[in-house]
């Protein structure tokens, strides 16, 4: 970097100097592309789901299930006082919530793909969908989570019309194809 000349006098080689500064500016920086994202499910519900395994029934049946319990969180904190950490909290809570739906969302795409039976789930998450949009709905905006919440509220709105037309598919489907009812996917013939 710094050298020093037979008379004395400091040198600097600048390539050397140059990507010493590189070099620390990347080693240095925080990229926000580093940070984790936090996991919507706690490490149970993750191996709830794990031992779900590839039924597609059982899966929808407990993000429906996580979902709601989510929702009953968020109704929880509403009774609260207002403050900066109820705020900070419902904002997570909503994140987490936009989160495992578009997660169920992703989900239903997939087994509508697959032709598999989930019309037992289906029917759940139809008469759970018009309840979480009801708490997030009734949940007073503020500067703190109104983002969160209304992406919760999107989200939910399009999980709610793709059970309503996935079910619809679905009857539509294996009343056609009745001796393809129960299975998990559809199998070549």
């Amino acid at each position: 970097m710094i050298e020093w000349d037979p008379l004395g006098v400091p040198t600097v080689r600048p390539f050397r100097f140059f990507l010493v500064v590189i070099l620390v500016l990347v080693c240095g920086a925080s990229s926000p592309a580093q940070k984790e994202k936090p996991e919507p499910l706690t490490g149970p519900q993750i191996e709830e789901i794990r031992e779900a395994g590839i039924d597609p029934d059982q899966r929808v049946s407990l993000y429906t299930k996580f979902i709601n319990e989510r929702a009953e969180t968020i109704k929880g904190l509403t009774a609260r006082a207002k403050s900066g950490g109820r705020a900070q909290r419902l904002d997570g809570e909503l994140q987490n919530l936009t989160a495992l739906m578009d997660e169920l969302g992703t989900n239903l795409d997939v087994y509508s793909e697959r032709k598999s039976d989930i019309r037992k789930a289906l029917k759940n998450l139809n008469e759970a969908t018009p309840r979480w949009l009801g708490i997030l709905r009734t949940l007073a905006g503020a500067p703190g989570f109104e983002l969160a919440r209304k992406e919760a509220i999107e989200s939910g709105q399009d999980l709610a019309e793709q059970g309503k037309r996935l079910l619809t598919e679905q009857t539509d489907y294996f009343n056609a194809h009745k001796d393809e009812q129960g299975q998990e996917r559809a199998e070549p013939k």
